[in-house]
């Protein structure tokens, strides 16, 4: 599937305030980073890419456009997502992510807007953001293959010479296969044809003793 890279424009990083504690250079806490698309209508968004810097949590909310009647509303279509899986190591501290819109809790069509909400709450990580970010939109479908029919269905006269000589016709093959089967069948149902073979000192039949033409 391919992708298109979106223009944007990435707003300061605002800290908010949870209950009495607001998020400082020197507190950790959550971050919001807000991302406009000036110059793009409304797109279904493929893909979003960023560098993490000590980020633990990630939650992405969008703005998506409704109908001309009703306001774009907001919706969260990704909670919590983990980036650093252990607050005492700086595992996945710096590392490039790439989540997608099948990751994502709602449809991601028709996008306004985009806000990153970052949450730390380790304090042993003073400073955390996203760099490098980048968003992708769908692109352009692929046209869909069409092939002749004859290439998928060749008439007789087309149909290519076997590869190995001296195989077994496989229509042939099949009908011996059914009267075999038909055999067993027949054998097993009539007390008069298991009178054909004869038990063995294990109870099994001498099978040299059945042909059938």
């Amino acid at each position: 599937m391919s992708r298109v890279s979106v223009p944007c424009h990435v707003k300061g990083t605002v800290a908010l305030q949870v209950g009495d504690v607001r998020t400082s250079q020197g507190r950790p806490g959550v971050l919001v980073i807000d991302v406009t698309f000036p110059s793009v209508a409304p797109f279904e968004l493929q893909e979003i890419m960023f560098k993490n810097y000590y980020t633990a949590f990630l939650t992405i909310r969008v703005r998506q456009h409704t109908s001309t009647h009703t306001p774009a509303k907001w919706v969260t279509c990704l909670r919590d997502y983990c980036l650093m899986p252990d607050p005492h190591s700086e595992e996945g501290a710096q590392e490039y992510v790439s989540l997608f819109k099948h990751q994502m809790l709602c449809d991601m069509g028709k996008v306004l807007e985009l806000r990153l909400i970052l949450r730390q709450p380790s304090p042993l990580w003073l400073s955390f953001t996203v760099e490098e970010l980048q968003i992708y939109k769908q692109g352009p479908k692929s046209p869909s293959m069409t092939f002749p029919k004859w290439l998928s269905h060749p008439v007789p006269c087309e149909q290519p010479a076997p590869l190995l000589e001296g195989l077994p016709d496989p229509s042939r093959v099949s009908s011996e296969v059914q009267q075999m089967w038909a055999l067993t069948e027949m054998i097993r149902a009539s007390h008069t044809s298991t009178r054909i073979g004869r038990f063995d000192v294990d109870g099994c039949y001498d099978l040299n003793l059945l042909s059938y033409t």
